[in-house]
């Protein structure tokens, strides 16, 4: 995954995941970090990932929610990480996410469509688990925690698109706040940027 790295200290000023300590002074990095990465392989990589279950999950969910669940997911990994002590970056924890809402959603259906999904979402765990067993600075970490809360709030929301004005409201509310969380986050990350260039300002 080193392809086109980009150095650790690069993505520690934009904005990585640090451990707890760090992070409980610095809580934007819980989801700048989402959207770094450490090398051009891995952007591909969780792109290639991203383009085969996020179109499922916003179809399902319409876009707001959607949004709003690739965010949460991936701040609630960071948080995991972050108390394991890791430095991490990656949509990783995002990607986890999603799959745990899929897998959320067929639970206990029988259709043939569901359970066909289930197994290539199994799947897709299998090829993860065994990349993050073999290879060399994954966070299992970000990887689980997004899995768990993905499945969490899998089971939580209702698992179609809005129905009526009132879900449609309630479901951009999520998106927007997911979004203005996103650029509060950056919005920091360079004040802090420009802080540690100009220290003396």
């Amino acid at each position: 995954m080193s392809l086109g790295g980009i150095a650790s200290q690069v993505n520690y000023r934009l904005g990585a995941s640090l451990p707890l300590p760090y992070n409980v002074g610095q809580p934007w990095r819980f989801i700048t970090a989402i959207f770094l990465h450490g090398s051009i392989l891995h952007i591909i990589f969780n792109m290639w990932v991203l383009m085969d279950i996020g179109p499922m999950v916003e179809e399902l969910y319409g876009s707001g929610r959607y949004f709003f669940l690739y965010v949460a997911t991936g701040a609630v990994g960071y948080i995991a990480s972050s108390a394991a002590g890791h430095f991490s970056v990656g949509a990783s924890g995002s990607l986890l996410g999603l799959i745990g809402v899929l897998l959320a959603t067929t639970t206990g259906r029988k259709s043939q469509a569901a359970q066909s999904l289930r197994s290539a979402l199994i799947r897709w765990l299998v090829y993860i688990g065994v990349l993050g067993i073999i290879m060399r600075g994954t966070d299992n970490y970000a990887h689980f925690g997004g899995l768990a809360a993905g499945y969490l709030l899998g089971r939580i929301m209702v698992d179609r698109q809005p129905a009526d004005a009132t879900e449609r409201n309630r479901a951009n509310l999520l998106g927007w706040a997911a979004g203005v969380a996103v650029l509060a986050s950056f919005a920091f990350m360079i004040l802090n940027y420009l802080q540690q260039a100009n220290p003396g300002v």
